[in-house]
């Protein structure tokens, strides 16, 4: 840009000297040029109009040389600006239509109640075109069909044909619902993934609340689940999410978990894909932790949860409810997962940093634990060896102490994360761990 302007002036100044030295050069010639004082002699009075009109045509000739000159010089610029100043480098922008489409399935029977859900969703999703929400109705509930139809358009309004009952064992007779639950999953992933073509969802259920960064969270997490065949869902929940339990100041905490936590969850069509044609008749997420569905496959799950339950009433019967659920801290704050690294969550990278961390911790007996507060110091690791031993530690530090299949809830490598007391705490097998062991459940 300098050299074009530096060519530029001197093609002016150029002009300017030119048409300096023509005036000097007419001014000069025999005869001059007549002004107001010149003698009006009859030989001056023929020679003007013919001396007039040869410095007209001269002075042509010399504009119309200086005006070729002037087009040469801006030619010459413009080649060479083209030549050496490289056009800025286009950097593609991210644009609404260039992420992916998400839906959240809302699984709804019998609860009018799936308003204080759909409420919040609606609330907190960042787009409708990316996030569409789809509520499935099973159990034909007027009311509830009512308080679905009420969000209009907000919502896409689907509705399980069969509400037959279903034949069980007689032993089974008492599980009506859980059957119903396991037919209603069936046909409602079989609607979005086979009728909608959706080639992932985020399930959750009519008592679930969300947090604020609930769609963000499932949409910085997808790329890696898209990735890493060793991962086969991400769920908002945390199994030991109580308030004391978790590190609330540490929101954007994520782990791996061997356990299937469920409570809003992500899964590809390709798991769809896998799952569909065996899908169970009943009690379908415990059959998602036996280890011939797991196949060795880890969920993402957060230290603090994204989502909380408010269903008490239900087909359990409020089984865990009052004693843990209803305790689960769900995440106030927005934490912008998409702007973070999440790759130290690959299976590789997080067992090299989270097994050094856990086995370098000092280890420590319940009682020591219990009597130290421990506020500022380091983490430390209490060890059980048996599935006796780690139900009395679980239940003595107020931890879910069932296992399915031999894996502790929120467990990793048999490892539960916690915090006691503002202490970072590893409930962990010893060191040479070869596996789990079903026969725990």
């Amino acid at each position: 840009m300098l050299k074009k302007t530096s060519l530029a002036l001197g093609g002016a100044a150029l002009f300017l000297a030119w048409n300096g030295l023509l005036l000097l050069f007419l001014w000069s010639r025999p005869g001059g040029v007549p002004g107001p004082q010149s003698p009006e002699s009859p030989e001056n009075s023929r020679l003007l109009p013919a001396q007039l009109l040869q410095l007209a045509q001269d002075a042509e000739a010399e504009l119309r040389l200086q005006r070729e000159l002037l087009l040469q010089i801006q030619r010459f610029s413009r080649s060479q600006h083209h030549q050496k100043t490289p056009k800025p480098p286009q950097i593609p922008s991210t644009t609404e239509a260039d992420l992916p489409v998400i839906p959240v399935l809302v699984l709804a029977c019998d609860r009018s109640s799936v308003r204080r859900c759909l409420d919040k969703l609606l609330r907190y999703r960042p787009s409708a075109r990316r996030f569409p929400v789809i509520v499935s109705q099973d159990c034909g509930h007027a009311e509830t069909a009512r308080v679905i139809a009420s969000y209009g358009a907000a919502v896409a309004h689907i509705r399980q044909p069969d509400l037959s009952d279903i034949a069980v064992p007689p032993e089974h007779r008492k599980f009506q619902g859980y059957y119903k639950i396991s037919r209603h999953y069936r046909w409602a992933l079989g609607q979005v993934f086979r009728t909608f073509r959706y080639r992932a969802a985020i399930v959750v259920e009519d008592d679930l609340e969300v947090a604020p960064d609930f769609f963000e969270y499932f949409q910085a997490v997808l790329p890696l689940l898209q990735r890493d065949p060793s991962l086969w869902c991400v769920s908002a929940w945390n199994d030991n999410g109580k308030e004391g339990l978790v590190d609330a100041a540490h929101a954007e905490l994520l782990y791996r978990t061997d356990f299937f936590p469920g409570l809003g969850w992500l899964l590809l069509a390709e798991l769809w894909d896998e799952l569909e044609p065996k899908w169970p008749p009943a009690f379908w997420d415990d059959w998602m932790r036996q280890p011939e569905q797991r196949r060795g496959r880890s969920c993402v799950r957060p230290e603090v949860s994204r989502t909380m339950t408010f269903g008490r009433k239900g087909v359990s019967h409020g089984q865990f409810f009052d004693q843990y659920l209803k305790f689960i801290k769900l995440n106030d704050r927005f934490v912008p997962f998409t702007q973070m690294d999440l790759s130290y969550l690959k299976k590789d990278e997080y067992e090299r940093f989270f097994l050094q961390q856990v086995y370098s911790a000092p280890e420590v007996k319940l009682e020591e634990l219990q009597k130290d507060a421990g506020r500022d110091s380091g983490p430390v690791r209490l060890q059980y060896r048996g599935r006796d031993s780690f139900k009395a530690l679980a239940k003595a530090l107020g931890l879910m102490d069932d296992l399915k299949s031999g894996v502790p809830r929120a467990g990793y490598r048999g490892i539960v994360s916690f915090v006691c007391r503002g202490r970072r705490v590893f409930l962990a097998p010893p060191s040479d761990w070869t596996g789990y062991d079903p026969s725990w459940s």
